[in-house]
């Protein structure tokens, strides 16, 4: 399976707050975070590892560069306006079978993401994607998760609605379907990740949640600690 990481973003919260280092390039628990991803996803038997970067992100593209795998490595350099957008210039990569895609600044423990691969490698070919979502809600603007007792995803609503505990993690396990679904989002003008999610369901994909106890995103300054408090007890990932 392929796994994609979107580090697209300007990381412009952290740089005013005085951190001066990219956001994938910093540091947790002594790990690069891009790196982190990287290597979990080697560990759940990535057959490719996609990346996009942005123009000006000249230091993450030089270190992603300088990487030396044991997996394909593919690197898209482009300025994109969303994370949605970021997805798209990837489309042509993920294409051919199930992949995985996750924001660099998407912290979770490895042993629930590797079950969570797990999962979604072994679903029904009628299963379209299943999203990695949480109880736990560490985002300034959440996108909350609707879904049935058997965690098929009903509806994402920006604000939360009766019935829902569910947040999205940002990290999305999805097939073809999906990426043609994204077309559809991007002639019709759409932006937002979470849009192109609510035009899933629109268009009747099967989606399944997969609840995490916890995901942490990597947004301010004091999110580096949380991050890694959360990854100290199981000694963070080697």
């Amino acid at each position: 399976m392929k796994f994609a990481i979107i580090a697209a973003g300007e990381g412009s919260r952290l740089s005013q707050e005085g951190v001066e280092v990219p956001k994938p390039l910093i540091r947790l628990n002594g790990e690069v975070m891009i790196d982190r991803l990287i290597h979990i996803f080697e560990s759940c038997g990535a057959t490719e590892i996609v990346i996009i970067v942005n123009e000006w992100s000249t230091q993450v593209r030089q270190h992603i560069e300088s990487l030396r795998l044991s997996v394909p490595l593919r690197l898209v350099v482009k300025t994109t306006p969303s994370s949605m957008h970021s997805l798209h210039e990837l489309s042509p990569l993920l294409r051919g079978g199930k992949f995985c895609l996750t924001t660099v600044d998407t912290i979770f423990r490895q042993e629930e993401f590797a079950r969570y691969i797990q999962h979604f490698e072994s679903a029904a070919d009628d299963v379209d994607g299943c999203m990695a979502v949480t109880p736990y809600v560490d985002d300034e603007k959440p996108l909350w998760v609707a879904a049935d007792e058997s965690l098929r995803i009903t509806g994402f609503h920006d604000k939360q609605q009766e019935g829902d505990y569910l947040v999205s993690g940002g990290i999305y396990c999805l097939n073809d379907r999906a990426l043609d679904v994204l077309d559809h989002c991007m002639a019709a003008g759409m932006s937002r990740m979470r849009n192109f999610q609510r035009q899933l369901v629109e268009e009747g994909l099967k989606l399944e949640a997969w609840p995490m106890p916890k995901i942490v995103d990597v947004d301010h300054k004091d999110d580096i600690r949380k991050a890694e408090a959360f990854l100290k007890p199981l000694g963070g990932v080697k």
